[in-house]
This record gives structure tokens, sequence and C-alpha cells, in this order.
């Protein structure tokens, strides 16, 4: 058999096996939808206790793991993301526990009125069937995003990436054998246990098995399953971040804020980017912040206006207004006013968070109208985009997307609405 020929029955015996988890997952999120939350939280205290009493069988396939990711030349930092300890799958089970402790949005029913016919008409939250979450190096996501997928009363398919196969093989057996423990469907969380790249084509194309494509990794994943999939896809590509300084902000503020939401931490997607200056304080603020940045060996480049006032500072090309650094390097722009911070975020922007420093009321309501983001703020640093600081308790992901979930996605964006009506043997006239 030649190599063509292989690989095409390889990858058909893929296509097979994601449909035969495809068809197990639609099956056993019928018997999710209707679980009850005094189930779904004990099953969750369950997975948690068997993380724990397995830890051991975990800390060794991740070992496996780390051994093959040093021997295959895994960087340090996707090493560190990879590697599982005590300390990290303690995480996981505090985790599980204050998901477990969260408000079940299932079944919540909201604006029930009474029509002129005599009938009630309102709205009941229900889970959005069975979501595939396709994601890379991190294993603790396997644990983040079954929890949430059970809470919320979906089976999900999980497609970890190819370095942490081991790990999420081990954790998938703890998961398992908690959900068994409360008597919920086992395939409710399936974790894809092929390296082969033909899986991710197969879960993405199976609409009649999977209702939600939710895509963690980088940009590279996020843009071919956006451009491949056949399935709704919750996502977001690039987190470019502006912080806007208007010429009535607050110094001290803005110098605190635009700190922060730079060197926090870099390789996130709700960090500064880009900072936008007005030109009446430039010259008051940016060498103070520059210097500052200097001491944290964050690489600057500014426009013309930004270099006379910091001449260390490297030219930005054109190209830097659009790019996820992801890094400690900041591009830097003075603008004349409101309306250019405007017109610069409109253009360069990705609609992750924007925010703007300003004592002026009117401009911070206006800022807030016309951004176009999933999160837009003022007076505070872009870091604050995250779900557990808005109060969901977990996050599946970040959605830039406008229909369905937007911004960060806890429990309630992983279901949706169904009209229901209430009568007592009405007919239509």
């Amino acid at each position: 058999m030649n190599s063509s020929v292989a690989d095409s029955a390889d990858q058909q015996a893929t296509r097979e096996k994601l449909e035969e988890m495809g068809h197990a997952a639609r099956a056993a999120a019928r018997l999710m939808a209707r679980a009850d939350t005094a189930t779904k939280n004990s099953a969750l205290k369950a997975i948690a206790a068997q993380l724990d009493a397995r830890r051991d069988e975990v800390v060794a396939a991740n070992a496996r793991d780390m051994q093959a990711g040093r021997d295959n030349g895994l960087d340090a930092a996707l090493l560190d993301r990879l590697e599982l300890n005590d300390e990290r799958i303690d995480g996981m089970i505090e985790g599980l526990h204050q998901i477990a402790e969260l408000p079940d949005p299932v079944g919540e029913i909201e604006d029930l009125k009474y029509r002129p016919s005599g009938i009630q008409v309102g709205k009941m939250r229900v889970p959005l069937g069975v979501i595939g979450i396709i994601y890379e190096s991190r294993p603790n996501v396997t644990i983040d995003a079954a929890s949430l997928c059970l809470k919320s009363g979906n089976a999900t398919i999980l497609r970890g990436g190819s370095e942490a196969l081991h790990s999420n093989g081990a954790i998938a057996a703890c998961i398992a054998a908690g959900l068994k423990e409360e008597g919920l469907p086992e395939t409710a969380v399936q974790v894809v246990d092929t390296t082969d790249r033909a899986a991710v084509g197969a879960l993405i194309s199976m609409p009649e098995y999977v209702d939600v494509i939710v895509p963690r990794g980088g940009t590279g994943l996020i843009e071919r399953v956006s451009r491949e999939a056949r399935v709704p896809v919750i996502k977001h590509l690039h987190g470019v971040c502006h912080v806007y300084i208007d010429d009535r902000a607050d110094l001290d503020k803005a110098f605190n804020i635009a700190l922060n939401a730079k060197t926090h931490r870099y390789g996130v997607c709700n960090a500064m980017e880009s900072l936008l200056v007005a030109e009446a304080v430039a010259a008051d603020i940016l060498p103070r912040l520059a210097a500052a940045y200097r001491e944290k060996d964050v690489e600057l480049r500014g426009c013309e206006q930004t270099r006379k006032i910091l001449p260390d500072c490297h030219v930005a090309s054109d190209s830097d207004w659009s790019e996820e650094y992801l890094a400690p390097i900041l591009s830097i722009r003075v603008v004349a006013d409101m309306d250019d911070a405007l017109d610069h975020i409109a253009r360069y922007g990705s609609g992750h968070t924007e925010s703007i420093v300003t004592g002026d009321y009117s401009r911070a309501r206006r800022f807030l109208a016309e951004v176009d983001a999933s999160s837009v703020m003022v007076n505070a640093s872009t870091r604050f985009a995250d779900g557990f600081e808005y109060g969901l308790g977990a996050e599946i992901g970040i959605s830039t997307d406008k229909i369905h979930a937007r911004g960060p996605v806890g429990l309630e964006g992983l279901t949706s609405q169904k009209w229901i009506v209430l009568g007592d043997g009405h007919i239509r006239q």
C-alpha cells in the first residue's frame, strides 16, 4: 500500500472514530439536558475527588509528555504551560469546587408575560447541546472545559494538543470515573485520544453531531477552524487592545493603568499592545511611562511625534499598529484628540478590549457607545477583561464574535434560550 492510500485510510478511520464519538455525545447531551443541579454539582465534586486520588497517575502521565516535549525541542514557555505539578492539580481541584458553587443557568425562565390571548410567553435557558473544544498545550484546559460544559448541561468532545496526549488521557479517566459515580453518562465528556490532525477536520465538520466549536490556541489554529468549520464557532483571533489617555485624564491614574495593562502579564490576550496618547498631554506622561517601561525591559515603538518626545524609541512600522505582540513590546501613537483615537481603534482594533482614561463624563460615555469591542472600559486596565474578574467564576474563552456570546464566555455563554408558551386549553381564534 502506497503512502497516499495509507494516509487516506488513516483519515477515514479517524473520521469514523469521531463520528462514533459524536453519536455518543449527542445521546449523552439529551441526558445531560435533564440532569438536575444537585447531580451535576455532585459529579463535579466526584471528579475533583478522583483527580486528587489519582494525582500520582496524572503526574506520571504528564512526565511522559514533558519528556517527549523536551525531546521534540519544545521551548521553555510551552513546557511551562504543559507541566502539571501538585500546585496546578490543586488549582484544578479548586476550580471544580468553584464551578460547583456557581448558579446553574439551565432552566431559568425570563420575561414570562401574559398575552391578550391569555397565554403566557417567556424564554427558558437551555444547553447548547454538544460542544467541540480544540485547544493546545495546557492540559488543565481539559478540566476547565469539561467542568463548564458539564455544569451548563452540555456534552463535549475535547481535542487537546498532541504534546499533552498522555496528560489529557489521565485526566479524562478521572472525569469518566466521576461521571459514572453520579450516574451521568461517561460519554458526556470525551477526549480525543489520537494525534492525527484529521481529527480536527472531522470534529469541525459534523453539524449532525456537534452544535458549536470553541477553538483555544494560536492564530493558525483559530484561522483554520474559522475557515473550515461547518458548525458555528465561538472564537477570537487577536487581542490588539488599546489604552487611550485623553487630555482630560488624571495622569497619575493614566500612568498606573497604562503600566499595568502592558506589564502585568505579556502573553495574554487582554494585555495592551498599543498606547494612544492625546498630544496635549503626551509630553507630560510619555517620559514618565517610558522610564517605567524601560525598567521592565519593554521595547517601545513609536510614531514620529512619539519619537520627538522619546528619541530612543524605535520607529513603529505600519504593521505594528495591528500586531498582537504577546511580548514586552509596545507601540505608541500620539493622536490629535479623541476623534483621532476612535478612528485609530476602528481601523486597527481587533474587537477584544479597549480602554479610555479620562475625567470627562461625556467623553467616557461616547467612548463606551462608539467603540466596537467585546469589552470597553473607562479608567481601568484592559487586564480586567476576564471571566473571573467579571464575576462569571470561570470562562471557556473570550469571544470577539457579535452573535450569541461576546466577551468572556462562562456558563451562560454555553447556553441558549428557547421560547416557551404556557396555556390551559388555549386555541388561536
